[in-house]
């Protein structure tokens, strides 16, 4: 399919066997299809419109969805292509790609795109995140240890803990998007990732020392992007325990996360940018992510016998109430383009997630329900 084809709706509708409540699935073909990266939000035009990423075709492109028909336009016309990676300017109007070594602009009204940034040839391009103002491009190149490390880190996280004890060298750069100029904010001979820019205070962003979370130095860390700062975000309590997965709310000043602390114990978390105000709440199953949509509600995405995306809802006494089954997820999180990585939606109404539970994966969303007290209570995965 060419850039700009219209597609029907592949959405259909089915009632979850454990809840009961609808499911929409919006995309069904018989390749993988997944959503943006939890800490990306993928909806513009007014939330009418949502970006995913689909390899129809035998190749990955982005292409987005019309929440009102389900429509189907593709946006990118990629041949041969394996990975893309993308986010949103706040105003919906562009989006910004990594591909391969570089960082391309869309019009996502005209489709037209324009070359941003191409890093060094012994470097690679880490995710993408637009500041809040809307002027850079935030992003981090490091170093390619290909040619000596056996690395797959997109399935199965293979050469995660070498390339964190190999330390290369990652820069962490800002784009801007009017002069086409590329500032080096901060470097650092480590594995990092993770570039999160807070949608609503320019200056700030968070970054992580990947790896292994109980054997990274630490993992979140702050930087403000006028001076060049950089600090630790959440230390550890005790040694072993383990952070990470880390999103900014919506305000922009806090950050939520979710960890595991040295008996086992799963729990999420929330914090502001400068250490204050701490709120962690315990849960008994395991995890991959979670995500909130304030202070008000989170999910996280059970990987237990029976693997569930699970809610929680903050009851009036300020104690969020036991975790709630929401639905069956049925994701194997075998690579990044099967990973579930639920996230609420602006209005935090709905929650959009990414699942092969059909064999290929596809985007779901479900409506939230706004009485949770019938939900089946999440049984121990211990």
């Amino acid at each position: 399919m060419a850039k700009g084809t219209i597609t029907p709706a592949e959405w259909k509708i089915y009632h979850d066997r454990i809840t009961g409540l609808p499911v929409r699935q919006l995309t069904d073909y018989k390749a993988h299809s997944h959503h943006l990266y939890f800490t990306e939000n993928g909806w513009y035009d007014e939330w009418r419109r949502m970006l995913f990423f689909s390899d129809r075709g035998n190749s990955t492109n982005l292409f987005s969805i019309q929440m009102d028909n389900g429509e189907i336009t593709q946006l990118t016309d990629y041949k041969n292509n394996d990975q893309l990676e993308a986010c949103l300017h706040p105003e919906g109007t562009h989006a910004y790609l990594r591909r391969g070594k570089a960082v391309i602009s869309l019009d996502l009204n005209s489709l037209e795109e324009q070359l941003l940034y191409e890093c060094p040839e012994a470097y690679n391009i880490g995710n993408l995140s637009c500041a809040a103002d809307g002027l850079s491009i935030l992003t981090c190149i490091q170093e390619d240890l290909s040619d000596r490390l056996d690395l797959d880190l997109g399935n199965g996280y293979v050469g995660h803990r070498e390339l964190m004890e190999a330390a290369p060298s990652s820069i962490i750069i800002s784009i801007d998007l009017v002069s086409g100029l590329t500032k080096e904010v901060y470097q650092s001979n480590c594995f990092i990732t993770h570039v999160n820019a807070s949608p609503t205070m320019p200056w700030l962003m968070t970054f992580c020392h990947e790896g292994p979370w109980h054997l990274v130095d630490h993992r979140i860390w702050g930087l403000n992007l006028k001076t060049g700062t950089v600090w630790k975000i959440r230390e550890r309590f005790a040694p072993g325990e383990m952070v990470g997965h880390e999103f900014f709310f919506p305000e922009g000043n806090r950050i939520g996360y979710h960890g595991f602390r040295p008996d086992g114990t799963n729990f999420f978390g929330a914090i502001n940018y400068d250490n204050s105000d701490l709120e962690e709440t315990e849960f008994h199953f395991d995890t991959w992510h979670a995500h909130a949509d304030g202070l008000s509600q989170a999910v996280a995405d059970g990987k237990g016998k029976v693997k569930t995306l699970n809610l929680w809802r903050r009851m009036a006494d300020g104690q969020f109430d036991v975790p709630r089954v929401l639905c069956e997820l049925r994701c194997s999180f075998h690579s990044q383009k099967v990973h579930a990585h639920p996230r609420f939606t602006g209005s935090g109404e709905q929650m959009v997630f990414t699942s092969d539970r059909t064999g290929y994966a596809n985007v779901y969303l479900i409506d939230l329900p706004q009485d949770t007290s019938t939900l089946p209570m999440v049984e121990s995965s211990k």
